[in-house]
């Protein structure tokens, strides 16, 4: 199993009364990529992290293997989301992939 994680912050125009509706766009369409994409096994969004957070949220996605996070990056349905939904809202990308 391979864990990949992805935390972003919203870019500074991003008015605060359009954050949490565009939080809960990029959460269903990101997890609509489950059975979707080859090897991607499970999406969960953390849409609302506590005060201590370094940043507005985080993606924690489950793998068959290390290869499928390759995959899965140039998969056209997830660059359709991640251009969509995501890059153009968020900036600070910090990610971290490990296998168990």
């Amino acid at each position: 199993m391979v864990y990949h994680i992805v935390m972003w912050n919203f870019k500074e125009e991003v008015k605060e009364q359009e954050r949490a509706g565009l939080k809960r766009e990029m959460a269903t369409n990101l997890k609509a990529l489950v059975g979707k994409v080859p090897g991607l096994l499970s999406v969960d969004f953390i849409e609302n992290p506590v005060s201590s957070s370094t940043h507005d949220m985080a993606l924690l996605t489950t793998f068959e293997k290390v290869e499928d996070i390759k995959n899965y990056a140039v998969h056209p349905q997830h660059v359709y989301v991640a251009d969509t939904y995501v890059r153009p809202y968020t900036c600070g990308r910090a990610c971290l992939d490990y296998e168990l």
